[in-house]
């Protein structure tokens, strides 16, 4: 039995740096064989469109059409609220990292109120560690030896297995709307000035201190007036620093 309502017009696949027009064309087709017809690329190598149709015939042809491109990927995420990166490479910043089935059951009851993104990297090197800061959370395909996946291979495992969890026979909770990547990219940089102000985190290398409030973040499944909330702590944080530092007869540097 399905959920009621097509959870799937709430996902949009989106490919960062595609190098191949190729690649975007049988993404395409992928997607839209699992019921996925929304799709994003930012700062395309090469949109050539008669390679892109080739590669999605005549049953994708409307993802095609309907495409949007961007030139960069903050600006492209923001009106999501969930973000789903892939990677092929562990460790580091990868520490937690679900398998695509795992993922799959997840946002199964995020879409039902939420738009979600799944992003793919460039075919060559995959999303930066600067890129997955962007996410919620990352999912890996499982492989044997050798682990390069097609672009287009990678989108239909992912959409296959969303597309499949969403036919189980077992109800799925439905989450509320969470804030969006514009409204939590604003609190993570305000949380990280005053972290950084009050010496709550190293100042040479806040973007690593900041992983872990993340990935807490990320657990807690924000809502917009959440983040009203946090930055509204934030917010009478710097007034109280400010109070001191004018006491002290000190001037605020930012």
């Amino acid at each position: 039995m399905a959920m009621a309502g097509n959870y799937l017009d709430h996902v949009t696949i989106v490919l960062h740096r595609p190098r191949f027009p190729e690649n975007v064309g049988a993404s395409a087709r992928a997607a839209r064989n699992m019921g996925i017809s929304r799709l994003v690329l930012v700062e395309p190598e090469n949109c050539d469109l008669t390679r892109v149709v080739r590669m999605a015939t005549h049953a994708a042809l409307d993802v095609v059409e309907n495409m949007e491109v961007f030139s960069d990927l903050r600006t492209a995420l923001k009106p999501f609220r969930y973000v789903v990166g892939t990677t092929a490479r562990l460790g580091g910043e990868r520490q937690e990292v679900g398998t695509p089935r795992e993922v799959a059951a997840r946002l199964v009851s995020i879409c039902a109120n939420n738009e979600v993104a799944l992003v793919f990297g460039p075919e060559d090197r995959g999303l930066s560690n600067a890129d997955l800061r962007l996410c919620h959370e990352l999912v890996t395909i499982p492989s044997a030896d050798f682990s390069s996946l097609n672009l287009a291979q990678a989108v239909m495992v992912l959409c296959y297995e969303l597309f499949l969890a969403g036919r189980q026979g077992r109800p799925k909770p439905v989450l509320p709307k969470l804030a969006n990547r514009h409204e939590l990219d604003a609190m993570y940089e305000h949380l990280r000035a005053v972290f950084v102000r009050i010496n709550f985190i190293n100042p040479e290398n806040p973007d690593f201190w900041m992983r872990s409030i993340r990935r807490f973040f990320s657990r807690a499944g924000l809502q917009a007036r959440d983040v009203k909330v946090i930055r509204g702590i934030c917010r009478q944080i710097d007034w109280y620093t400010e109070q001191y530092r004018l006491q002290q007869g000190e001037t605020r540097k930012d």
